[in-house]
């Protein structure tokens, strides 16, 4: 099939060279404008736009997703593919090729439309999640859907180690449905709709008055980014990898053995990285504390 793509970040990468490994001919590649993506002053391409390079394909960075639509439209493509571009797309580039595009979406329709559906489950406890292969319209994630599946939630697992599955289970459902997609009619979504709001840094500030399980949460939501944090001693510190256990201590005070006393049971500091430090095991952190009951400082 001949297919547009439109991408931005790691995670849509893997799906673009499935594309291509299964011999559909990708005939442009959009993607968000060259910026400047880290601490650094470096204006840098996204990783779509790299992979499309190295794969030889044509690549288009708009501002807006509309100045792109004579030109697709004029490529007479059959479908285009969404994974992550980072834009709206306007009703008149949705129409612009054949069977209009498609979407790879993190979740499992209605449940979790929006801007961070990998992590607004895990801060949810939800247990399950999945992927699903929809037809875009105007409204935010409320096209009627292809194909989807399903997938438990690890109890441990952070939002990166999931995301990274479901792109996996993304690539399989996009290979498997993308040749029959002119042929079949898309079921429309059914059930109670929930949205997933851009994630903000301080909702992952850990607050010792909540119970440890919710913290637990907080933390795999935050790995890798934005990243659940709080400060100690007015140094930030941030946490990567954090369980509940069992035990009473008082609220917010970090134990010998790196445990932090909440509102229920108590918070075990796996993985840290203190502030202009490399990233290391909780307890070894403890052990370079001086204070001897050192505790979080107050939200």
């Amino acid at each position: 099939m001949r297919v547009v793509y439109c991408g931005s970040p790691a995670d849509a990468v893997g799906p673009l060279r499935a594309l291509c490994k299964a011999g559909h001919d990708v005939t442009l590649v959009v993607t968000q404008p060259d910026r400047r993506r880290g601490r650094g002053s470096e204006v840098e391409p996204s990783p779509v736009k790299r992979e499309a390079l190295r794969l030889g394909l044509p690549v288009r960075t708009p501002e807006r997703a509309r100045e792109v639509t004579d030109e697709v439209r004029a490529l007479e493509a059959d479908v285009g593919v969404v994974v992550a571009f980072g834009q709206l797309l306007p009703l008149e580039l949705l129409g612009a090729t054949r069977s209009g595009f498609l979407n790879l979406h993190f979740s499992l329709l209605p449940r979790w439309r929006g801007a961070a559906p990998v992590e607004r489950a895990i801060l949810a406890g939800d247990r399950e999640t999945g992927v699903c292969l929809m037809r875009l319209e105007e409204g935010l994630d409320t096209g009627p859907v292809y194909a989807s599946r399903e997938t438990a939630i690890g109890a441990d697992e952070t939002a990166g180690e999931l995301r990274g599955r479901l792109v996996e289970l993304g690539i399989t459902l996009l290979i498997e449905a993308l040749p029959a997609i002119g042929e079949v009619v898309p079921t429309p979504q059914s059930g109670v709709a929930t949205y997933a709001e851009k994630l903000t840094v301080d909702e992952f500030r850990l607050d010792p008055a909540r119970p440890a399980g919710d913290l637990a949460r907080i933390v795999r939501a935050g790995n890798p980014r934005p990243g659940a944090w709080t400060r100690v001693g007015g140094r930030r510190l941030k946490v990567l990898r954090a369980h509940a256990v069992p035990g009473d201590a008082a609220m917010g005070v970090i134990d010998d053995q790196a445990r932090v006393g909440t509102s229920s049971k108590l918070l075990a500091l796996d993985e840290v990285q203190p502030e202009g430090r490399a990233t290391m095991t909780g307890s070894a952190w403890r052990a370079g504390l001086r204070d001897p009951m050192p505790a979080l400082d107050a939200p």
